[in-house]
């Protein structure tokens, strides 16, 4: 116990970033654990889309979306899940709702802002389209 107390006197600043840094993961951890929003794998995910008609919702920009997206996924950018503006995803209430990003660190915020339009099961991708693309699962390009 000596020790650490001499460590902290001694690097005061680097002491508080090892507690800031503690804390948000115990914070994610918790966040995580009573989302609504689960994640789920690429496995589970194709499963979702093949057997119970699961919407993708994209949430690259228009740009990275064209280059390649999983087949029939709708592009929504983090804003419009924010504001409310679901577009063609507001007749999908009844189905699963899959959120992608980029590579799976911020989708479950825009899966939150699903979940509070309404829709009841609202998953994201493990590690997003990086992932996907990673296992050398197909993708769609252009619309």
């Amino acid at each position: 116990m000596q020790e650490i107390m001499q460590f902290v006197s001694a690097h005061p600043i680097l002491s508080v970033a090892w507690i800031v840094l503690f804390v948000a993961v115990v914070v994610m951890t918790f966040k995580s654990r009573f989302s609504k929003v689960k994640e789920i794998s690429r496995g589970e995910a194709t499963h979702l889309i093949n057997k119970e008609d699961a919407v993708v919702v994209d949430t690259r920009t228009r740009e990275d979306f064209r280059r390649g997206h999983i087949t029939n996924a709708i592009n929504l950018t983090p804003s419009d899940l924010k504001s409310g503006s679901l577009g063609e995803l507001a007749k999908f209430k009844g189905q699963p709702v899959i959120i992608v990003c980029a590579n799976g660190t911020t989708a479950r915020e825009s899966g939150e802002h699903v979940v509070k339009a309404g829709f009841d099961r609202v998953f994201t991708l493990k590690d997003g389209i990086a992932g996907w693309v990673a296992d050398n699962l197909p993708l769609a390009r252009g619309k």
